[in-house]
């Protein structure tokens, strides 16, 4: 569907630009916005490796298995259904840990990964092995749904993508949307938990 809407924005814009007489206007844009883009995929690439590399040390030192410790509490209330110790609150903890920093291309794979333990987890229900509700196969399980939410969500106290965005286009303070942003992603995670609980308990009733 977006591609169809994006298609169309850009085709209304080309004839809209031809009944205007401003083609040569729409040629320097699509020029000059195809080098900026390859300048910002330069930066964004380098500010992405860094802190990828800091999260991968961060998990070699043992700080991710640590901090996964701490937030055990969250992670239970989070997912009250989810077998104590289970594999994917690890990987849970690191993808809460790199959005908290604003990092949702870090936060990606370790995402991934606890998706999977967490279709492991339910085929582990259908086959009698793990407590919980059984789901057909095929059929998102309540943990597997409460995490793709709250990600979605995504409260971020460093949005440092945007703080990258805003200085690469020479804003004179880029962390300004800090505040804004904490406030923005605050709401936006209360409302996620708030409904997940809610069909939760829908579920068990």
């Amino acid at each position: 569907m977006l591609n169809y809407l994006w298609a169309g924005m850009i085709l209304v814009g080309i004839v809209f630009g031809a009944f205007n007489g401003r083609m040569q206007d729409i040629t320097n844009a699509a020029l000059d916005s195809s080098k900026e883009a390859v300048t910002l995929c330069i930066t964004m690439i380098g500010v992405m490796a860094f802190w990828t590399g800091i999260m991968e040390i961060a998990s070699k030192a043992g700080i991710i298995r640590m901090a996964s410790r701490k937030m055990r509490p969250l992670v239970r209330f989070l997912f009250p259904g989810m077998p104590e110790g289970h594999k994917a609150e690890e990987h849970i903890t690191t993808n809460f840990i790199a959005n908290f920093l604003g990092l949702g291309w870090a936060a990606t794979p370790a995402g991934l990964r606890a998706m999977e333990e967490l279709g492991r987890l339910e085929d582990d229900r259908r086959a009698g092995r793990a407590p919980g509700p059984v789901r057909k196969k095929g059929v998102a399980g309540n943990e597997m749904c409460t995490f793709l939410i709250i990600n979605i969500s995504s409260l971020q106290l460093i949005p440092m993508n945007v703080i990258a965005y805003r200085s690469q286009y020479g804003s004179p303070d880029p962390a300004a949307i800090i505040g804004a942003g904490i406030l923005a992603t605050m709401v936006s995670t209360g409302a996620a938990v708030v409904f997940c609980r809610m069909m939760d308990r829908r579920r068990r009733i």
